[in-house]
């Protein structure tokens, strides 16, 4: 369903302490070089102190400023990430808290589907607003994967960053091309244990990290099954979503993937058939930063004029359930 949606401003927060992969050879005690080559990233960023919600808020300021709005214009406030500050109450609301807006009465809600949750709050959010709901939405991806990362599973555990991305969306005016031509997300959970951390909800109650349960407090993936059961599933579900659009793959003049790692998305270009120019790739720089990835790729598409008003993009990703999602639009 075509959408007249206009993406208005972003920004993009990393903390300031930087992770290289050398450091991180170091630690895992292996040879040097190895964590480079295997996930694609040379440095990535943790957090010394800043809160998801303090990440996000950060990020959101400079959306809000590129949107050329004021903060109080906004209606809602979504915040679309794979991990939670805490259980409740929800990140937005903390969000909120931090931007200083606590007695604006803005609404406040979170949508989580792991490393898709940006491109699902985006199409959720499009819709809702082409109903007439809301007017400017701000959508915040804010991701501290360092607290869960297992250093148990070398090859998962060097791929992850922290930081945090956002994105002012809004109606397109009528004399304006932009637009949400199409979109798509699709669920096979016969992936649903290739990744995950089965600690901290009901199933296994915090209560219980004391009896021997530490590991599932941490992230836990099979990566080659992961990319088994994508590399079946990608080709078509990108080729159907573009079809309902009505965009080939040469028109697209960006890709922003999900930055899952440095081989993922040297595979996925081959696989798919996109050109280097048109793949948007920020990994060795940025790590995987769960649902942050796209924004903060989007935004740096963005920055270095990748990509100008009118052109077409296809924001494309994988996480855990197993999902594949995309959207495609005329920025």
């Amino acid at each position: 369903m075509e959408r007249r949606i206009k993406l208005l401003g972003t920004g993009k927060y990393l903390p300031a302490r930087q992770v290289t992969a050398a450091e991180l050879d170091e630690r895992l005690g292996l040879a040097a070089g190895w964590t480079e080559k295997k996930s694609g990233v040379r440095v990535r960023h943790y957090v010394t102190g800043e809160t998801a919600a303090q990440m996000g808020a950060s990020a959101a300021r400079q959306a809000v400023a590129a949107a050329g709005i004021a903060l109080s214009e906004l209606d809602c406030i979504v915040c679309a990430s794979g991990t939670a500050q805490q259980e409740i109450p929800c990140t937005a609301a903390l969000i909120q808290e931090e931007l200083g807006l606590a007695g604006t009465g803005i609404a406040c809600f979170d949508i989580n589907s792991t490393c898709l949750s940006f491109v699902t709050a985006l199409d959720v959010m499009s819709c809702t607003m082409a109903l007439g709901v809301y007017e400017r939405v701000l959508i915040v991806s804010t991701e501290i994967a360092s607290a869960g990362l297992n250093w148990k599973q070398k090859e998962s555990c060097v791929l992850f960053g922290d930081g945090a991305a956002a994105v002012v969306v809004g109606r397109t005016p009528d004399h304006e091309a932009s637009r949400i031509l199409g979109s798509a997300m699709k669920t096979y959970s016969e992936g649903a244990h290739y990744s995950e951390i089965r600690g901290g909800g009901t199933m296994l109650h915090p209560r219980e990290y004391v009896n021997g349960y530490e590991d599932d407090f941490a992230f836990d993936m099979d990566g080659r099954k992961i990319f088994r059961l994508t590399s079946q599933l990608i080709t078509g579900f990108v080729d159907s979503l573009l079809a309902s659009a009505a965009v080939g793959k040469k028109q697209l003049r960006a890709v922003i993937p999900h930055q899952a790692s440095g081989m993922a998305l040297r595979i996925m270009q081959g696989k798919l058939g996109f050109s280097a120019e048109q793949m948007v790739n920020i990994m060795e720089d940025h790590g995987n930063v769960i649902a942050a990835s796209i924004p903060m790729a989007l935004h740096e598409a963005i920055s270095q004029e990748r990509v100008a008003r009118g052109d077409y993009m296809l924001l494309l990703g994988t996480s855990a359930g197993l999902s594949l999602g995309g959207i495609v639009l005329a920025y």
